[in-house]
């Protein structure tokens, strides 16, 4: 199975990408992990967005916070999908890491999910290497049950205990 590169643009995103990694554990979808900045350490990021898919990624998680361009200068170096995560910051509470992830230009495509939305991302990267891995569509296909289970069960109890006839 291809791996999922997670990359986040310093130490301090790891609370928000901690998610990603319970994801694709849960999976058993084999990931890397590393701290590389598109404006401190360009070059770093541009050889591992440039050599992803031959050393056996299929998919690179991007999260950053701020001005946020890891995502996109990750993109400009490979044809593997990018994930970008926008991280909340104190500044404008993640709207200007949001706005930089999903502004991309034509031709250098950046999926984006929902700030601080590592959770969803790791499930993007999984749906996506599940193409070729039916196992993996099996397990997402069993995550899935299992939430709306719980979702029908929370259902019933609200149901039960707030409903007056």
């Amino acid at each position: 199975m291809k791996k999922v590169a997670i990359v986040m643009g310093s130490d301090s995103d790891l609370p928000v990408v901690e998610k990603a990694f319970s994801v694709l554990e849960e999976l058993h979808v084999p990931f890397e992990v590393f701290v590389y900045s598109a404006h401190r350490t360009p070059a770093e990021a541009k050889a591992l967005s440039e050599n992803a898919r031959k050393n056996g990624f299929g998919a690179i998680l991007a999260a950053a916070g701020k001005a946020a361009h890891l995502a996109g200068a990750l993109a400009a170096n490979t044809t593997l999908p990018v994930i970008g995560i926008p991280v909340k910051s104190s500044t404008f509470d993640g709207m200007d890491a949001l706005l930089s992830t999903v502004q991309m230009p034509g031709g250098i495509p950046v999926a984006c999910v929902a700030v601080d939305g590592a959770e969803n991302a790791a499930l993007l990267a999984a749906e996506i290497l599940s193409v070729s891995e039916p196992e993996l569509a099996d397990r997402l296909d069993c995550r899935r049950k299992k939430a709306a289970e719980k979702v029908l069960e929370k259902n019933q109890s609200v149901h039960d205990t707030y409903s007056k006839f």
